[in-house]
């Protein structure tokens, strides 16, 4: 049980529930030998809180117990860029000590969290690599350039 954790695409919270007591839930189950006070948070009810910091909260509870492999469904989805570059943050810190598995549909998320990005399209797999592997087989991307053309239109007046 301590071995995984998990953050689905769908937060899995209850509202009547505070964010300590989320905690103390799922720390009891996946790491019994914690306290309660390093598991005590906010007495914030769940249902009080905005989508970003459910979002957080589902992400907190996926590390509880120090897993070594942690799987993470969208782990930025519905949250504003600066709550998605601290997730980026957390992750990051995190990393060095367990294996993260995660999904996105970033690809800068991605390069910024990841050794190895597998790409799949239509459940099937379509290319896998380093960041700097698929960047160098498949270039930097799309680019698109358009052009304008000018249109010069001449009127002549009549001034009689």
């Amino acid at each position: 049980m301590t071995e995984l954790g998990v953050c689905p695409q769908f937060d899995v919270l209850f509202d009547m529930l505070t964010v300590r007591e989320h905690l103390l839930l799922y720390g009891s189950v996946k790491a019994p030998i914690w306290t309660t006070k390093q598991l005590n948070q906010q007495y914030k009810l769940v249902g009080a809180l905005s989508g970003g910091m459910k979002r957080r909260l589902s992400i907190a509870i996926s590390f509880i117990g120090n897993s070594r492999t942690v799987v993470l469904d969208e782990p930025t989805s519905g949250v504003d860029p600066c709550s998605r570059r601290s997730i980026w943050d957390v992750l990051l810190k995190y990393k060095p000590g367990c294996t993260l598995i995660f999904t996105t549909h970033h690809l800068d998320e991605a390069e910024v969290l990841s050794d190895r990005i597998a790409i799949l399209q239509h459940g099937q797999l379509r290319c896998c690599g380093s960041p700097t592997y698929l960047r160098e087989t498949y270039g930097q991307g799309h680019s698109l350039t358009l052009i304008k053309k000018v249109y010069y239109k001449c009127y002549i007046q009549n001034l009689q």
